[in-house]
């Protein structure tokens, strides 16, 4: 009698693959559900996201329960909605040093530079010092001479106002208890009330100007960059001369700052904000 050879199709699948693969499809989805709660600011029912993903309840259920007992999901009391924890915000929050800020930030600057023509900045506070991390050359004539890791003076500075109109108001009265504001050129503001007043209109509009305020030859401008949780992290901008860089110049090219911002606050996991 004449054997038949046995098709390898339908050996069966040795134990230890089948779990590894079984291993794989659990991540892939414990990661689909952690994306989605996150696109879900107000939190998420698991009826919601067992539809949404494809999922039998049952197995999205303990899932989300092992993610919750992890913290890395959290479940609201009242409405049983599933938000992101606060173990996963951690994680995030500690992924970036300065360095990592930096690598993230220069490409950045090196296209707003380019689309600009004037040089760019990236800057954070560090304790009451605003820092600049990350700056590329612009394109045109009379680049402004400054290097990274440069303290500037936060009231005269469009990166500094930006970065201080993000305080709360105690830790801005602190500041402004154990600070002078200098005066560097006729046009700084060294008047308290006046430079409150200044710090509403930025946090308000969410940008801030220099208008030869440090430097009577250079003009600034600087929005916020924000991380995954909404916070400003960083201020991103652009400086000039004056001779070239005039104040409809300045608002012209604003826009290219807004981008640039968006672009870097999408690099550190914010979301875009409705209405800019």
């Amino acid at each position: 009698m004449r054997k038949t050879r046995q098709s390898v199709s339908t050996l069966p699948e040795p134990e230890d693959a089948a779990k590894e693969r079984g291993g794989i499809q659990s991540i892939e989805r414990a990661f689909a559900i952690v994306e989605e709660i996150a696109r879900n600011r107000d939190g998420i029912g698991l009826a919601e996201l067992s539809k949404r993903l494809g999922l039998h309840a049952s197995t999205a259920f303990h899932l989300v329960r092992t993610m919750v007992s992890l913290g890395y999901v959290s479940q609201h009391r009242d409405s049983k909605k599933y938000r992101i924890g606060r173990r996963l915000f951690t994680l995030a929050a500690g992924a970036f040093d300065d360095i990592e800020l930096v690598s993230v930030a220069t490409p950045v600057l090196e296209k707003l530079s380019r689309d600009s023509g004037e040089g760019s900045h990236f800057a954070v506070r560090s304790g009451d010092e605003i820092v600049v991390l990350a700056k590329t050359a612009g394109t045109g004539m009379f680049q402004m001479a400054d290097r990274s890791g440069t303290v500037r003076p936060a009231h005269a500075t469009a990166l500094g106002k930006v970065l201080l109109a993000a305080l709360t108001a105690d830790q801005l009265e602190r500041y402004l208890l154990s600070r002078e504001l200098h005066r560097f050129t006729p046009k700084t503001i060294v008047e308290r009330e006046v430079f409150v007043h200044e710090l509403e209109q930025v946090q308000r509009n969410g940008i801030a100007y220099d208008d030869g305020e440090f430097d009577a030859e250079v003009r600034c401008v600087a929005v916020p960059v924000r991380d995954f949780a909404g916070r400003i992290v960083g201020a991103i901008g652009i400086s000039g001369p004056v001779w070239r860089l005039s104040l409809q110049a300045l608002q012209e090219k604003s826009v290219r700052v807004r981008a640039a911002a968006a672009e870097l606050s999408a690099e550190l996991g914010a979301r875009p904000v409705e209405g800019r």
